[in-house]
């Protein structure tokens, strides 16, 4: 019996041994294999998380340059496009006015009321002549003379501002009524222009570029200041918004951009105030 055990006895005890450990080296294996897994997946966890914040800045930062190209020309400035206008408004020089300005007493220092009607959709509207007296007295003269009957809406913006932009003299955001001015008036202090809005239109970086040109907000709208600061807003839109984006703004601009002409041609049919 010893002969066939090698000798040794307590060889068969020995064999058993040998084969826990295989096990035991067995399952060391399976268990660091299973923990090389589990590190790896959290490790790709962490890449893609960290991957998908990185892509997730890069599209906010895609936003907000956007938006900030949208106002570099302003959500209602003079011109649609970076390139000036050869127009009184376009190359007024900074800080003082240009052309026969109406008097600010026209305002009246009081609340104005009326109807603007585009495409036959008619808006009541109110004007702050206290809060904005020279913008007010220039839009109520403006309408008093018959400027703006005939007159388009040339731009709509819908890629994070909501603006119905109208009132320039030549149809495409160029021209003028043969005056400018300034300063910025009744601007919001947190840069918020409600639904509603209605507010001058300018040149980037210009706060004597204020004529014709006003844009309409047609839903909550942020307009970051520039230089200049912000937008003089002249009075509100009391009725008939909603209207008015069925009509025309939720059709979207000509092309599909978030920032061109109307896809639906609109004109000012008529303004009143009193």
């Amino acid at each position: 019996m010893l002969d066939r055990h090698d000798g040794r006895e307590g060889f068969p005890v020995a064999r058993r041994g040998t084969r826990d450990e295989r096990e035991a080296r067995q399952r060391l294996r399976d268990y660091t294999a299973r923990q090389t897994l589990h590190e790896e997946r959290i490790r790709r966890r962490r890449r893609d998380n960290i991957l998908a914040s990185v892509a997730a800045l890069v599209v906010i930062g895609l936003a907000v340059g956007a938006q900030l190209l949208y106002f570099t020309a302003g959500p209602g400035v003079a011109t649609p496009t970076p390139t000036p206008s050869a127009s009184p408004s376009a190359t007024a020089p900074e800080g003082s006015n240009t052309g026969a300005v109406p008097d600010p007493a026209l305002a009246e220092d009081r609340t104005w009321t009326g109807t603007l009607t585009l495409n036959d959709v008619p808006l009541g509207i109110t004007l702050d002549g206290a809060a904005a007296a020279q913008g007010v007295a220039a839009f109520v003269s403006l309408t008093q003379s018959g400027f703006y009957p005939g007159k388009t809406c040339h731009r709509l913006t819908n890629g994070g501002f909501f603006v119905l932009q109208c009132g320039s003299a030549n149809g495409d955001g160029t021209g003028d009524p043969g005056f400018a001015f300034g300063p910025i008036e009744n601007a919001p202090a947190d840069n918020v222009y409600p639904a509603g809005t209605i507010a001058l239109a300018r040149q980037s970086g210009n706060a004597y570029s204020n004529s014709s040109q006003f844009f309409l907000v047609y839903e909550d709208t942020t307009i970051p200041a520039d230089e200049a600061g912000g937008y003089t807003v002249l009075g509100q839109v009391t009725s008939g918004l909603d209207q008015l984006k069925a009509a025309v703004t939720d059709a979207g601009t000509a092309d599909g951009s978030p920032d061109g002409p109307p896809a639906v041609p609109t004109t000012i049919t008529s303004v009143t105030v009193q």
